[in-house]
Parts: C-alpha cells; structure tokens; sequence
C-alpha cells in the first residue's frame, strides 16, 4: 500500500499536532496531510501540510477540505492528541474498506486514561444509530468518492452539525464497517464518569448544537423513507372500566436508604379524584421489603406487590403493575431514587392528559445529588421535544424524559420490554408512531444522582451493551416506520 491515504487532523496547538503529522508521516502510507483547526501553527514539523482555518463541525470546512482530497481513501482523525497506531493499523483499515465496499470504517482501540491503558471495544453500526453521539473511535477511514459526496450535499449552514450530517449521508449509500480489532491507542481527556455524559444531550449549553443535529436526522428520515408527518389516532379515555383515576408505579429493588422518600412524596400528593400507590417489590434483601410494609400497613392506597417470577427486570416489574386490576387509567412513573417535587404532581399530569388528549405524558425535572440540592445541569425540560417532530427526533436522542406517565389501556396493549435499561424509551418510541405525547414543561421532579444509581459508573462494555440495546431499538422502530409509511402510500 503506497500513499493510497489523505490524512485530516484536527488540531488545537503546535507540540500535539507535530507528532500527530510524525506518526502518520512515518506510516509509508501518507500522501497528503491536512490539518483543520483554529489556533495559530509555527509551521515547523508540518511536513508540507495543507492547514484549513475551521473546525470539522462546520460544514463549509468539510466542503473546503473535500477539494484537497485526491487519494482513494481519507483517513478522520478528530482528536487533537498524539495517537499509536498498530502494527499494520492503516493496511488493515484500507483492506476492510476495499472488501467490505463500505463508505467508512472504524476499529476497536486502545484508550490511556489516568495512566493506565484498557481495551476499548466499540459496537456495530445499525440503521438505527442515529444518536450524533454514535462512539466510532478518534479515526475513521473513508471511501473518498463517498466522503466528497456527502460533503458537497451537506447542509451548508451547519456550524456544529456537519460531521453527523456526513456520516447520516454516507450511510445512505454506503455501509458503515466496525472492524472488532484493537488498531491504535488515544489518550482520553474526559474523566467524567458514565452518569455524568449522558445527560450531555440536553444540558442546556448545547441547545443550539442539538437543534443541527435534529435537523440533519430529520432530513435524514426523509430521505430513506422514516419520517412521520404530525398526525396522530385520536384518544377518547373511555377504554376501560377503571375504579381508579390514576396509579403512580414503583419498581424497587434494594433502595433502603430512598424508598422512604419515594413514598412519601406519593402519599403528600392532594386530588380530588382517586390515586393509589403500586410498588412492585423485585426481592429486596435489604430492609426495603419490610420498609414498604410499614408503610403498607398504614395506607391503604398502597399496593405491595412481591411478583411471582423472579427474572423480571424494570420492565418486567411494570407489566406486574399495569395488569394488576388495581391499576388506575393512567399510570405515573416514579424511581425509587426519586420523588415529586410538590404535592400538585398527580393533579396535573392527569388534568394535562385530558387537555392534551395524549397517550404518554413527560414532565420536566431538576438533577439534584443525595441530599437534594441542585447539580448541574439543572432542569431537564427536553425541550427538543416538539409536537411537530418531537416523534422523529426521539430516533437520535437517548431518552424522552421524566417523569413519565400513560394512558393504561394503550399501555397494556404494547407491554413492556423485560429489561432494565431502555425499556421506557423502547415504550415511549413504540407509542409515538401512533399517539401524540404531550409534555410538561415545568419541574414535577427531582431527579437524584447518586453512586448507587444504576447508570451511574459504568464501565465500556455495559455501556457498549446499553448503546447496542437503545440503537437495536431504533432499529426496529425504524423498521416500523417505514413499514407503515409504505402500506399509506
């Protein structure tokens, strides 16, 4: 393999990017290097390379540096920092991407953090993964016939959204390749655990950032064929002979130390209608059964329910739930870390689903720590969320928001999946080809992170198997869509 290779850097400042152009200059399989960034450069050590004033979001700098390509392949490197690329790393991606017919390829790596270097296994790109946050490592190889393609049709007023709008557009054409082989190591600058990044998509800093992004799934979904226009079936909320108004659900177990607090917010709540408490209690072993019976035993709008099956997971945990006959008309989500913030919540998420006329309703919420004082972000409104195309953007966002609460008949009739992580976004997507959502965009919640929340500290392979799960979700989804698009025409 002789200089089949054009290399993009990004970069930030003059020690990084010299050894990041050493490397690949040394790699024998170089012709062209070509630098983006904004900071100044001395020039030294740059090896002739072509340097393009921008940043690799901006789709005007994609279509600027798409005219200096000339090889066959493009090698992205969007990190400014040093890589160690493996023995034969950039062959073998060239070879993939030559076999495979693929647009892009990407690899498993090597990640330095804090001094110590672990595996860093990525997943399989599905039609589904369509979250801008997608993990394909710092470099990716590409096909450059689909690289200046895409390039030329991107939006060009996307200032952060270009490279997802690159790879969306690629994907139409082209296969997106994961080669499961460690071919290079990268330095990890952000320490922040799991708990911490996912809540990145709607801090509120980066609102103008996720309105691109929307913008490009959105024109995305049309093109092949997904998106669904603002029309929803109609709900009467007479289904049902129901002897309660509303239920409010919790799945627990092992939260000693906070179910307490769930329950009480619960019971504080006023209404003039009736509402019960259903807590599905998944074999607690540490002093959370017998806490809710003390409760249980005073109250008798408590329902505490031990299920018979033993494999149930948090979804499994609502099915117990909204098939108990107990269950009211709509059924209101609480977590067991969690509580409301006042004594109004019930009353107005039911008195919303009236004046909505929606099958699932979301509310807003504010991140708090253990002791209930407020940490960044703050409010969580989702206010991506749209009645337009809020059903749309749920394909690329990774939740829908809390706290969440349904029409039960509708509930009752799509289940919910058996698992413990996705399962109310694979509901809240499933629910959304058909039925309106509504939203509330006022705080109904606090919403508390601690060590002991289970998304709170994961390492790469349980969030890779959360990520694969979620994106398998859209898939399917996706799949649905364009289905039912095909049978309307």
């Amino acid at each position: 393999m002789n200089e089949l290779i054009t290399c993009v850097l990004a970069f930030d400042n003059d020690t990084e990017v010299g050894k990041m152009v050493k490397t690949f200059c040394n790699s024998g399989a170089i012709a062209k290097i070509i630098l983006v960034g904004e900071a100044e450069l001395s020039g030294e050590g740059l090896n002739n390379a072509v340097i393009i004033r921008g940043n690799l979001g901006c789709a005007k700098t994609l279509f600027k540096l798409s005219g200096f390509i000339t090889t066959s392949y493009t090698l992205l490197c969007t990190k400014a920092l040093p890589f160690d690329m493996g023995q034969n790393a950039l062959h073998r991606m060239v070879q993939v991407c030559t076999c495979s017919g693929a647009g892009m390829v990407y690899s498993d790596y090597l990640e330095e953090k804090e001094g110590v270097t672990k595996l860093h296994p990525v997943i399989e790109y599905q039609e589904g993964s369509l979250r801008d946050d997608f993990d394909f490592g710092s470099l990716t190889l590409f096909r450059s016939e689909a690289l200046i393609a895409a390039s030329e049709a991107i939006d060009q007023q996307f200032e952060f959204a270009g490279l997802y709008d690159l790879r969306l557009k690629i994907s139409q054409n082209y296969k997106l390749v994961h080669i499961p082989e460690f071919l290079y190591s990268e330095i990890e600058m952000d320490s922040r655990r799991s708990g911490e990044k996912i809540f990145d998509y709607v801090d509120p800093s980066n609102r103008i950032k996720q309105t691109e992004m929307e913008k490009a799934c959105t024109a995305h979904l049309k093109a092949i064929g997904g998106w669904l226009p603002p029309k929803f079936r109609e709900i009467s909320f007479s289904d049902g002979n129901f002897k309660t108004e509303a239920s409010v659900i919790i799945p627990v177990r092992n939260r000693v130390k906070t179910i307490g607090d769930a329950i009480k917010s619960v019971l504080s709540q006023e209404a003039d209608f009736k509402f019960n408490l259903i807590i599905v209690d998944n074999y607690s072993t540490d002093g959370t059964t017998e806490l809710i019976s003390t409760f249980a035993d005073t109250d008798n709008r408590i329902i505490h329910i031990i299920p018979r099956r033993k494999e149930l997971g948090i979804g499994g945990c609502w099915n117990v739930a909204i098939n108990n006959p107990a269950c009211g008309k709509f059924a209101i989500q609480l977590d067991s870390d969690d509580l409301y913030l006042d004594n109004t919540v019930i009353r107005q998420i039911v008195a919303s689903f009236y004046e909505q006329r929606c099958a699932m309703l979301v509310g807003s919420y504010q991140m708090v720590n253990f002791n209930l004082e407020k940490i960044p972000p703050g409010l969580i409104d989702h206010k991506e969320w749209t009645p337009e195309n809020g059903r749309n953007n749920a394909l690329r966002i990774n939740g829908l928001g809390a706290p969440r609460a349904f029409y039960t008949p509708i509930l009752r009739e799509i289940q919910v999946p058996n698992v413990s992580y996705g399962e109310d976004y694979a509901l809240g997507l499933s629910i959304s080809r058909n039925y309106l959502i509504g939203r509330l965009y006022n705080p109904l919640y606090l919403c508390r992170r601690w060590d002991e929340n289970s998304d709170s500290s994961l390492d790469v392979a349980r969030m890779n198997t959360h990520n694969f799960y979620k994106d398998k979700i859209r898939t399917l989804e996706l799949w649905a869509r364009q289905s039912m698009i095909r049978e309307d025409q």
